[in-house]
């Protein structure tokens, strides 16, 4: 088997599989662990893969800007959001960070529901301005413009004085083992903290994002008391059923 063939057919076993480890492959591919490791390492400096300890694993969907996103995918992600409505409770507090998912569930908020929203993300809060019950906060700091957030210092010291009831948070890629994770250490630090001061956090994923790795760590997959996703398997739904996180496929 040819070089590119043999990196072909590992890019096609790691999207059926969602991770490969080397070992198993150097068996199925009929080539030693050597040659394994350093066809992952040309698919990594290729951004085809993410490699980690032992194998590699999905990279998820490519990261654009946020006004590409909300093209992408719209309807599952409506879908998504349309599950999602029944955890939000009246009077609540509630933290909502960036991502298209967010915004598509911001829009079908009915408007006479009553709550105070937290927002670091312009969009979020833009599309809360008719609803009259809801007091809509905006976290300052710098602004990122592909992702419309609002990321800083500035940002961490005004969540360093509050207390949400639920965090919805915006997700890049989540790996049960590695854990949720974003491609900058700015939006990393952001969310853990709101994450750390949410009593509940929710995140809404598609597909595309599950046993997916990025650069820098945000939390443990389990900090999420909700996993709201779709066409999930057997075998993710029982890995997050050991992670204590409430699968709703």
């Amino acid at each position: 088997m040819l070089k590119k063939e043999r990196q072909d057919r590992i890019l096609q076993i790691l999207n059926e599989e969602h991770k490969v480890i080397a070992s198993d492959l150097s068996k199925r591919l009929g080539v030693s662990e050597d040659t394994i490791r350093r066809d992952l390492k040309d698919l990594d400096n290729q951004a085809l893969i993410k490699r980690v300890h032992s194998g590699a694993l999905r990279i998820g969907p490519p990261v654009v800007d946020f006004s590409v996103r909300e093209n992408i995918s719209s309807e599952i992600k409506m879908k998504l959001a349309n599950k999602a409505l029944d955890i939000l409770k009246e009077d609540m507090v509630i933290l909502i960070d960036g991502g298209t998912t967010n915004l598509h569930l911001v829009y079908q908020i009915p408007l006479t529901f009553k709550a105070n929203v937290i927002t670091n993300s312009p969009p979020i809060a833009t599309a809360l301005r008719n609803h009259k019950n809801i007091e809509v906060i905006m976290v300052g700091g710098t602004l990122f413009k592909q992702s419309m957030v609002n990321l800083g210092i500035d940002t961490v010291e005004y969540l360093n004085n509050i207390r949400c009831d639920l965090y919805i948070m915006g997700i890049y890629n989540i790996n049960p083992q590695i854990g949720i994770s974003v491609p900058t250490l700015a939006e990393a630090s952001v969310k853990r903290k709101m994450a750390s001061i949410s009593s509940e956090t929710l995140g809404m994923v598609t597909s595309d994002k599950l046993d997916t790795a990025s650069n820098h760590i945000v939390c443990p997959a389990n900090k999420l008391t909700y996993l709201i996703t779709e066409n999930v398997s057997s075998d993710v739904k029982s890995i997050y059923k050991n992670e204590e996180v409430i699968l709703i496929d």
